[in-house]
């Protein structure tokens, strides 16, 4: 996939954090004249990275990038036998330069306009 449309899969968790909120406080996402998003484009090195972990499964949080992109951050999680509760498992980044440590990975982009315009979906 071309590095130009995704960049790198990792961000710092103190950004994903803000994308989130970003997301949970932003109105009228589909009436300001954009597209709905109906899916994303999510590339193999994220999906790959996220499962390279000691976790029984993957969250997926929504969040607001800084291109002002929908996007979906992908967490490992871990189940708590305990509680019964899927706890968030966050892994050291390897590609950051700003070396703010725990990572959520990224890397989707919204469907429309990455998406396949002949795909019946």
């Amino acid at each position: 996939m071309s590095e130009k449309i995704f960049g790198s899969v990792e961000i710092p968790l103190s950004e994903g954090t803000l994308w989130a909120d970003k997301y949970k406080k932003a109105s009228g996402l589909e009436e300001d004249g954009k597209k709905k998003v109906c899916g994303y484009l999510i590339p193999l090195e994220t999906l790959k990275l996220v499962l390279d972990q000691d976790i029984d499964a993957v969250r997926a949080y929504k969040g607001i990038n800084n291109a002002g992109e929908q996007v979906l951050m992908f967490v490992g999680t871990k189940l708590d036998p305990e509680t019964g509760i899927y706890r968030d498992v966050f892994k050291t980044g390897q590609q950051l330069k700003s070396g703010d440590g725990d990572v959520v990975y990224d890397a989707s982009r919204p469907c429309p306009p990455y998406g396949d315009p002949e795909s019946p979906m």
